[in-house]
C-alpha cells in the first residue's frame, strides 16, 4: 500500500473519474496533483476537495499534456516537493469520433492524429517525465484504458489498446526498480462528461443492455479499482475490466 502523506499525480483530475479517484487518495492522507487543461475546472475541483477535507493537500496544474513544455512544467512542479510520486494516474483522454465510411481521408488522419495525442500522447509524455521521480520500490503507474480496446471503435479503441501495449512495457522495464504498471479498462460509466447529458435515453439503454449486469459503472466503482491496483504491491502488467462484462460480447 501507499503511504500515508504520499504523493498522488492525476492527470483528467478535475471531473469524473480522476475526481474520483482525486478524492479516495486524499481522504488516505496523501498530498494530491490534479493535472487537466481548462484552469478553472481543476482548480474548483482542488478547492472543493480542500475544503471537503479541511486541509491544503490537492494542487492544481493547468496543462496540455500532449504539449512537451506543459509535461516538463508539470513534472517540475511536482518534484519542488522534494517527495518521490508514490502513485501515477494515466486518466487524460476522450474519444474524438464523427469520420464515418464517406470520412474523406483528410478527416480519416485527423480522427486517428486526435485520438492517438489524446489518450497516448498525454500517458506517455507526462508517464516518462515523471518515471524518475516514481518511488523506488513501491511506485505505482494506473493507466485508464477502455473496453473499446478490444471492442473498437477503431481510432478510439486503438489509441487505447496502444496503452495496453505501454502497460506491459512500463511493468517489464520498470519491475526492476520495484515500480508496478497496470491499467484499468472501463465500460459505460455514468456522471463523467464522457457520457454527458447528451446522450439519449436509447443510448443510454442500449449501454447497459450490453452489460451482464445489467447496470452501468460509476466514477466511484472505477476509482476503487484504480485504488486497489496502486496498493496492489504483487500485481503487475495487468488489464482489470470493469464493465459489468460487456466485454464478452453477450
Amino acid at each position: 500500500m501507499i503511504t500515508v502523506m504520499g504523493q498522488v499525480v492525476i492527470s483528467g483530475g478535475g471531473t469524473g473519474i480522476g475526481l474520483a479517484a482525486a478524492r479516495l487518495f486524499v481522504a488516505d492522507g496523501n498530498r494530491v496533483h490534479i493535472i487537466g487543461r481548462r484552469a478553472k475546472v481543476v482548480q474548483d475541483a482542488a478547492a472543493t476537495l480542500n475544503a471537503e477535507f479541511g486541509a491544503d493537500r490537492v494542487v492544481a496544474h493547468t496543462a496540455d499534456l500532449t504539449v512537451l513544455a506543459d509535461v516538463e512544467r508539470v513534472a517540475g512542479a511536482v518534484a519542488e516537493s522534494g517527495e518521490p510520486v508514490d502513485v501515477l494516474v494515466n486518466n487524460a483522454g476522450g474519444i474524438v469520433g464523427g469520420a464515418g465510411r464517406d470520412a474523406t481521408l483528410a478527416e480519416i488522419e485527423a480522427e486517428y492524429r486526435a485520438n492517438f495525442e489524446g489518450n497516448v500522447l498525454t500517458a506517455v509524455l507526462l508517464t516518462h517525465a515523471l518515471i524518475p521521480q516514481l518511488a523506488r520500490p513501491g511506485g505505482a503507474i494506473v493507466t485508464l484504458s477502455s473496453i473499446a480496446a478490444v471492442r473498437g471503435p477503431g481510432a478510439y479503441g486503438g489509441a487505447k489498446a496502444h496503452l495496453h501495449a505501454v502497460t506491459y512495457e512500463w511493468a517489464a522495464s520498470l519491475a526492476a526498480d520495484g515500480i508496478r504498471a497496470n491499467a484499468v479498462a472501463p465500460g459505460f460509466t455514468e456522471d463523467t462528461e464522457f457520457f454527458g447529458p447528451a446522450m439519449s435515453e436509447q443510448a443510454r439503454a442500449n449501454r447497459i443492455g450490453q452489460s451482464l449486469l445489467k447496470k452501468p459503472g460509476t466514477p466511484d466503482e472505477v476509482a476503487e479499482a484504480i485504488k486497489y491496483l496502486a496498493g496492489a504491491t504483487n500485481v503487475t502488467g495487468q488489464i482489470l475490466h470493469i464493465n459489468g462484462g460487456t466485454m464478452l460480447g453477450r
